[in-house]
């Protein structure tokens, strides 16, 4: 057993990283119960589609309204406290959901207020708490530190919660939201054990919350190396966003896969997840960074052009398996990139703005791609990113070696 848990949680990482750890693997398991239950709660309460349509956009709407001072906050404040006081609302506002459901007052308005809220506070606990794990962990284990992470995310989040949650709201409606808060409530008892960690962000905070932001915009664009790193990530998540807008269409109407079809492409693609993030140590001894970040962009651009031409169900799970494990090594990449250049005291403003520019890429991918498949048909986005992705990569495939060593000042110089 202690072999085990020195496989999994290697002593060297640390008992706050451990904390924290645990922390996140429960909360996720709450919210990928939420995962399946929320979409179930707010069908049963309209069958407007533009309602439907509106909790998503109402999920994902605080990352562009707050998202930069959720970060500035992570770096003024202890960030410990940040996180638990964010899980702690999340807590609140979950019981309150709850009530109303337990005691049918529950209705569509309520779901909307409540699932804006959320994400309000999920917001500045998922900003922040991104900034731990460099605060505790060497820079040299940061990528085993960010797959364990990723595994629980992966495990929890896209694989057992789901199911679970919509078992759970089957049995009743309540039950799923009364799980997540139980699951919320024990992370806030789990992360609270890492302690303080107040003097570890800035020694002093004596400037407005509007100038931490100017001046975390501004590190950013002055370090070469990263912003064309942020960069790369807004214009992939674009030409992302613009296939993944139509792909529930594209596997109904394309390749003929059925409605179960569909789900087992999400399913394919966790599951390759869980293979990329639990190889991504061999992987990162055997290869250096800017050669995985070469590979994982290349296979971005390969696998629009394989999506683009496939008609063959079998042929698109395996697809599918193969960006999930790529994928998930390139997030790992990218984050550790980011997280070793980065000072301590820049990494909540930093990492909001690369959390914006996802999100933001996506909206607008997301935008673009039913328009192109209106006029062009359904493969028609994937050729849209592959040439995207394919030119950008293009234009960016030489500075790679600096943006993985962006650490180094002489990189950074470059």
């Amino acid at each position: 057993m202690s072999r085990f848990v020195e496989t999994v949680l290697p002593a060297r990482l640390g008992r706050r990283f451990r904390w924290l750890l645990v922390s996140s693997w429960t909360t996720n398991i709450g919210d990928g119960v939420a995962m399946a239950a929320g979409p179930l709660l707010v069908a049963s309460q309209t069958d407007d589609a533009r309602l439907v349509a509106m909790a998503g956009l109402l999920r994902g709407l605080p990352w562009l309204l707050i998202g930069l001072h959720a970060g500035a906050m992570a770096d003024r404040l202890d960030r410990r406290t940040v996180v638990v006081t964010a899980n702690l609302v999340r807590t609140v506002v979950l019981a309150l959901l709850c009530a109303s459901i337990a005691t049918g007052h529950v209705s569509i308005t309520v779901v909307l207020v409540s699932v804006f809220a959320l994400g309000v506070a999920e917001v500045f606990a998922d900003s922040t708490s991104s900034t731990l794990t460099p605060m505790f962990v060497d820079k040299s284990d940061l990528g085993t530190a960010n797959s364990r992470m990723q595994a629980g995310l992966l495990t929890a989040n896209q694989l057992v919660g789901p199911p679970v949650g919509a078992f759970l709201f089957a049995a009743g409606m309540v039950w799923p939201f009364a799980t997540q808060l139980v699951c919320v409530l024990l992370g806030v008892v789990l992360v609270s054990r890492i302690g303080s960690t107040r003097d570890q962000v800035r020694d002093s905070v004596d400037t407005h919350v509007r100038q931490d932001i100017v001046e975390g915009i501004r590190w950013l664009w002055g370090h070469a190396a990263i912003r064309t790193l942020a960069i790369v990530i807004l214009t992939f998540n674009i030409t992302w966003g613009a296939a993944w807008s139509i792909l529930v269409l594209w596997s109904l109407d394309r390749v003929h896969m059925g409605e179960v079809g569909f789900g087992l492409l999400t399913t394919a693609s966790a599951l390759g997840g869980m293979l990329g993030t639990f190889l991504y140590g061999r992987l990162e001894r055997r290869f250096d960074l800017a050669t995985l970040m070469k590979t994982c962009l290349l296979l971005e651009v390969l696998m629009h052009l394989a999506l683009a031409l496939t008609t063959v169900p079998w042929v698109a799970l395996l697809i599918m398996f193969g960006f999930g494990a790529y994928a998930f090594v390139w997030f790992n990449v990218s984050q550790v990139v980011r997280q070793r250049a980065v000072p301590m005291e820049f990494q909540g403003r930093v990492g909001s703005v690369y959390l914006i520019f996802v999100f933001g890429g996506m909206v607008i991918g997301q935008a673009i791609g039913g328009v192109i498949a209106q006029h062009w048909g359904l493969a028609a986005p994937f050729w849209f990113a592959f040439v995207g992705s394919g030119l950008t990569l293009a234009l960016v495939w030489s500075r790679l070696p600096s943006i993985a060593h962006a650490d180094e000042p002489a990189a950074a110089a470059a």
